[in-house]
């Protein structure tokens, strides 16, 4: 088997290097285009992958492809597959907004994986949520499951509206997480706190309430339970949130970058 990742962005290259470390294909069995001479330079010095620039020099000879550039470049690359593309590939987008409707319109293929990654991918923590067109077997599903699991986790959903909904809360939902962090770390300078202590507090808070999560079946509702008693520091907190609505402006916000996605993808 062979794989071709479209676009050697960020995401594009954590798939490829997620391929790589997993032993799943040999190792020149990765191949990765990029227009950009600087990023085919980059990719030429990471001896595991075969770069290139030309489609027709690598589409010919990839059983899945990646399509990991930016949305508006989507027609264009999708009309420029077209002609090179044969029945048996596999397109695997993880463009936001993008639908396999379109995706199939424009290249011709059947078989179409739109997937939503997130920012940990790059370290192997990533998640990403999926969904397969009915053309795509158990087998082939069970294939990219292992590809897209090389990053983190992936989850299977049963219809691209969830994937639109993941890109609110999974694939955007990691700037949440700093934003949060900012505001804290903030605090803590206003606190008195050394701007390295104050990262340490922060990183190391959000790290621990993580583990714990993890290691747990209780809910986020139970932990703060636990760490709030009646009076105390922490429901001081917790009421001051409250009182200023931050449960609901945060889920606005999810909804918010959901509602984005779907405007994407009437757009493109």
């Amino acid at each position: 088997m062979k794989v071709l990742v479209i676009g050697a962005g960020n995401m594009g290259l954590t798939y490829a290097e997620g391929i790589s470390k997993s032993k799943l294909l040999k190792k020149r069995n990765i191949m990765v285009l990029d227009k950009s001479e600087e990023k085919l330079e980059e990719i030429n010095q990471i001896s595991h992958f075969d770069a290139f620039r030309e489609l027709d020099d690598c589409i010919p000879n990839a059983d899945i492809i990646f399509i990991a550039v930016k949305p508006y470049h989507a027609e264009g690359v999708f009309k420029s597959i077209r002609t090179l593309v044969k029945p048996q590939q596999i397109i695997i987008s993880i463009m936001a907004g993008i639908t396999i409707a379109s995706i199939k319109e424009i290249t011709g293929l059947d078989k179409v994986v739109r997937a939503m990654p997130n920012l940990p991918a790059q370290i192997g923590k990533g998640l990403t949520s999926y969904v397969t067109s009915p053309e795509v077997s158990r087998i082939e599903m069970l294939t990219i499951e292992s590809l897209l699991d090389t990053t983190g986790k992936s989850i299977r959903v049963s219809s691209e509206n969830l994937i639109d909904a993941s890109t609110g809360i999974s694939g955007s939902g990691p700037a949440y997480v700093f934003y949060f962090m900012q505001s804290m770390m903030e605090a803590a300078l206003q606190m008195g706190f050394s701007k390295t202590d104050s990262t340490v507090l922060v990183s190391q808070t959000f790290t621990g309430a993580i583990e714990l999560f993890n290691q747990s079946n209780l809910s986020p509702n139970s932990w703060m339970d636990k760490v709030a008693s009646k009076g105390g520091t922490t429901r001081a907190a917790l009421d001051s949130m409250e009182d200023n609505n931050v449960n609901e402006l945060i889920k606005e916000a999810a909804f918010a970058a959901f509602s984005r996605a779907v405007e994407l993808g009437k757009k493109h």
